[in-house]
């Protein structure tokens, strides 16, 4: 009876409305006539929030409050991803108030696809649709095995091997050196990436992925190339420098000198290749020599500031100290205090180490996550490759000092990673035990130091991958899933692309020296130590090492 009496009362007023007699300067709006969407479902579910997951023929069912007009239905609704529009085959139920779309064709798995209904549809009595509607949704993960089967240790090979081809076929064709990435300027090489790729070519002859021979003549250009013709200042190598002229470029505005930190890289690489070829002969005799000059001339004393107890990153012939950084950890950069107070011309002494690296706010943690005690650095660890880069050279096993054992501070610090991307406290679909890994790489759009407390979904492969010495068999399942079930996404020609996002499907297209370098090496300490050895049977590292306060069986 109310509704009777709202509708008696609205119809009057749409008739009295329609009596009023007409005024030329209000001239009356003809009403238009409308119809409803009553719901809007995906296999039975609602479309909103965007649904994850979703199998490949999905039924998209979409409910009006009248009968529509059949012919509208095409240009009334579209099913599109980024890269095509979906073809649908359309079924009409409830006296053509309900439509259920499918796709003619299984949708691409990982993709996302978006709904769209617009106001272009009919009733069958030529009313409009009112307001139309979106919805978003992403489909499941293809499970099938993209690859036959392989060991364990052939798997390992084929991603050494791989990825070793980053380096080797994609070295700089003067300097030898590494390119910073595929995808940018390709005169363009990184001092710290050239230092990976020396230890990546060692890790190569130790496999058999090429011979001695070809490996020493390769570093024979790198380090000729080092020696006579890269850009230095105070002895350090610029962060990236032209690879046929060693002129220096820029890494960003005031970043136009010398990089500490990147040096430091370059040098823990050429210590191994010196500890590598110690054959009597004039040949690899000459190659020792050049190494011994390149790392002796690195004033890392002069790096001080004015004889402060603390490293600084950068110095710039035009700028100074003004990019302001002092290296304080806990962070990526251990290995360029070892170094420092390795160094048998320009050393530092150890109030350097303990006054400066050790002063920084985020060294010292002490707390527990996930059950896994973290001595050193920030909150949940903070990126992987703060695990990776000093550690490709140094052997966290067995090594303490005051402040941690190190093999503790790197496994716990992955673990934590590990759980945390199990756990997806943010909810990413797709992230779980055997898909993990948050540290610095490409997004999309861009680049972020992926970590716990900085997760915007991305998964970057050689986290977990660098990861074999302290996890291997959470980075196995990692491994497998990449590559079994990723495989068609992210196998490419030189290993495994930089990072995927299966929440917001994304998959780069890129490869970075700096992360294609770790994931060789760190499986290689996995396998054989190599590289581990190599660095630590250095006998300046040692007395340097102990000067510090560490102590290791290899010390």
């Amino acid at each position: 009876m109310i509704r009777l009496k709202i509708f008696i009362v609205l119809s009057c007023f749409t008739v009295m409305a329609g009596c009023k007699k007409s005024d030329n300067n209000n001239p009356v709006t003809p009403h238009t006539q409308t119809f409803q969407l009553s719901s809007v479902t995906l296999n039975n579910n609602s479309i909103t929030p965007v649904r994850y997951g979703v199998p490949f023929t999905p039924a998209l069912r979409i409910s009006f409050t009248a009968p529509v007009k059949r012919s509208t239905i095409p240009s009334g609704v579209s099913l599109q991803s980024s890269a095509s529009t979906v073809t649908l085959t359309a079924v009409f139920l409830n006296g053509d108030s309900v439509v259920v779309l499918m796709p003619s064709n299984p949708l691409a798995p990982i993709t996302k696809y978006t709904l769209v209904i617009n106001n272009n549809i009919s009733s069958q009595q030529n009313t409009t649709l009112a307001a139309g509607s979106t919805g978003s949704f992403v489909t499941a993960i293809d499970s099938s095995r993209k690859f036959p089967a392989l060991t364990d240790n052939a798997l390992l090979d084929l991603v050494q091997q791989q990825t070793f081809k980053y380096f080797w076929d994609f070295g700089h064709p003067v300097s030898g050196l590494a390119r910073e990435r595929n995808n940018g300027d390709n005169s363009l090489v990184t001092s710290g990436g050239s230092g990976f790729a020396i230890m990546a070519i060692i890790a190569a002859i130790h496999r058999g992925f090429i011979t001695k021979a070809q490996g020493l003549a390769r570093l024979q250009t790198m380090v000729g190339f080092l020696k006579n013709t890269a850009q230095t200042f105070h002895g350090a190598f610029p962060h990236w420098l032209n690879g046929g002229t060693g002129a220096v470029i820029p890494f960003s505005a005031k970043d136009n000198g010398a990089d500490l930190v990147e040096t430091s890289y370059l040098v823990q690489g050429l210590l191994c290749a010196r500890q590598y070829f110690t054959d009597p002969g004039a040949v690899e005799t000459t190659l020792r020599n050049d190494i011994n000059i390149i790392c002796n001339r690195v004033e890392w004393n002069w790096f001080r500031n004015g004889n402060q107890n603390v490293l600084y990153w950068h110095w710039s012939p035009n700028y100074n100290w003004e990019m302001n950084l002092p290296i304080k950890g806990w962070n990526e950069c251990l290995i360029t205090y070892v170094l420092a107070a390795s160094s048998t011309t320009y050393s530092v002494p150890p109030i350097v180490y303990s006054s400066g690296w050790k002063s920084g706010s985020t060294f010292i943690n002490g707390n527990t996550y996930f059950s896994y005690p973290l001595p050193l650095g920030p909150v949940l660890g903070g990126p992987l490759f703060f695990s990776h880069y000093s550690f490709l050279g140094i052997n966290p096993n067995g090594l303490v000092d005051p402040s941690a054992a190190y093999s503790t501070q790197t496994r716990n610090h992955t673990l934590i990673n590990y759980n945390y991307c199990k756990a997806n406290p943010r909810g990413y679909y797709g992230y779980s035990d055997s898909t993990w890994g948050l540290t610095a790489s490409d997004v999309e759009g861009g680049y972020n130091a992926n970590s716990p407390t900085n997760d915007i979904g991305v998964i970057s492969p050689t986290a977990a991958l660098s990861s074999f010495p302290y996890t291997p068999t959470e980075s196995m399942a990692a491994l497998k899933f990449f590559y079994y079930v990723l495989g068609d996404k992210i196998w490419k020609e030189y290993g495994f692309t930089d990072a995927f996002s299966l929440h917001n499907p994304w998959f780069a297209n890129s490869f970075l020296a700096i992360d294609q370098g770790p994931i060789i090496v760190m499986i290689e300490n996995h396998r054989s130590q190599l590289l581990w050895n190599l660095f630590t049977s250095c006998p300046e590292v040692k007395a340097g090492m102990q000067t510090l306060g560490f102590t290791a069986p290899y010390l």
